[in-house]
């Protein structure tokens, strides 16, 4: 069967060329959703034994909803081993940063390009083969082989894996591979997320004319953040080598707009900074010492700083020694001869939400160059096939 997943190479080309030019950008960017890009899928789905849709109601997209797709194939146990996926993609970017048009697939030396060609195209295509190579086998797999298609992930995951965990879709015991993250030899295996805390600074001055200041917000705002960020460092210094960077990284980013013109003194300065915080620090923590460093400021400058949280999300680790991890990783030595190294990363996949919901038997794993949300991004066609070999062969292991 290993043979006639290559024999499908064309047909998955095809297909991932049209789920790249149907664009699937959430409303929180501006887009429409995911709608255009389950409605293709549904048509390679008729022949799974069961497949239900759960979507999420949204009135900003497309029809009303943000789709969420579910499908399975049998196996022997009533157990499943889930692959999960998100339809929805980021925005272009700039475009004059792109050899070829974003949402126009371009198929060129044995790669595909266009947005949403890796991240998160090529796995969808990977497992949605991989099950349709199970069906065409007329083996049943010792477990069930499970598909989910969810969307929102770019932008929070509401409407999509959260959406399906209220919906009690998965099972106790269930295992799950999140193909979201990963290397170009395929040999790392994500078994951890450092925690991540948004958060928006509002620091306050006297609005004034640049010939006669009073209290600059912006000024007041830069040497505010920069202290913050210096004393974060230093007081979460730890170090997990399992990680990259081995630390927690705390980063201004976002600044919003102030004054219109050269010659005014800001009043209100709007920053952000985005914070990945390994998992020996809780959350928590990191907000207290960020107030205890604001009221600093407050109290010698006379005037207050507002600290929001934007968003908050932190989950356990993958036991290394999880059945998931074993099968995976001897799946990947039987076919490439690679020894698989286990990693934690400080970005934020499905595998987050299903580990903080008790679900400690997932990880995150597919073979990429890591072109997601780059400009020209682009999906190997070696990597699709063979990580569809993976997703196959892991049902049909004898040792398990």
């Amino acid at each position: 069967m290993l043979r006639a997943l290559e024999g499908m190479k064309d047909e998955m080309v095809k297909l991932l060329c049209r789920l790249v030019e149907a664009k699937a950008i959430s409303p929180d960017f501006g887009g429409e959703g995911e709608a255009e890009k389950a409605d293709i899928l549904m048509e390679y789905l008729e022949d799974f034994d069961y497949v239900e849709r759960f979507d999420a109601k949204d009135d900003r997209a497309r029809e009303g909803i943000r789709p969420n797709i579910v499908a399975k194939v049998k196996g022997v146990l009533d157990r499943t081993i889930w692959i999960v996926t998100h339809l929805d993609v980021v925005p272009e970017g700039d475009v004059r940063l792109w050899r070829t048009p974003p949402f126009k697939a371009v198929v060129e030396n044995g790669k595909i390009y266009g947005r949403g060609s890796e991240d998160n195209g090529q796995s969808i295509v990977s497992s949605l083969f991989a099950g349709i190579a199970i069906l065409n086998s007329g083996i049943k797999p010792k477990y069930n082989l499970g598909l989910a298609f969810v969307s929102d992930e770019e932008s929070g995951s509401e409407y999509g894996i959260k959406h399906l965990l209220r919906q009690r879709v998965f099972s106790k015991g269930d295992f799950f591979i999140v193909p979201d993250v990963g290397s170009p030899e395929g040999e790392l295996i994500e078994i951890a997320e450092k925690s991540i805390l948004w958060l928006k600074f509002e620091v306050f001055g006297t609005q004034s004319h640049a010939s006669r200041p009073i209290m600059n917000a912006s000024r007041r705002a830069m040497k505010f953040i920069l202290d913050l960020d210096e004393k974060l460092h230093t007081k979460f210094s730890a170090k997990d080598e399992l990680f990259d960077p081995p630390y927690s990284t705390f980063e201004p980013t976002k600044r919003e707009k102030n004054v219109d013109n050269v010659n005014t003194i800001p009043g209100l300065d709007v920053s952000y900074m985005d914070c990945r915080i390994l998992p020996e620090y809780s959350i928590d923590e990191v907000v207290d010492y960020v107030e205890s460093v604001k009221r600093f400021h407050e109290i010698r400058d006379k005037e207050k700083i507002n600290v929001e949280i934007v968003q908050r999300s932190s989950s356990p680790k993958t036991p290394e020694n999880a059945e998931i991890v074993l099968r995976l990783s001897d799946t990947i030595y039987r076919l490439r001869g690679i020894k698989p190294k286990l990693f934690g990363i400080g970005g934020n996949t499905c595998a987050s939400f299903l580990r903080r919901e008790g679900f400690r038997e997932s990880v995150a794993w597919c073979t990429t160059d890591s072109t997601a949300h780059k400009p020209n991004e682009y999906c190997k066609i070696e990597n699709m096939v063979e990580d569809a070999k993976v997703f196959f062969s892991i049902f049909f292991d004898p040792k398990y």
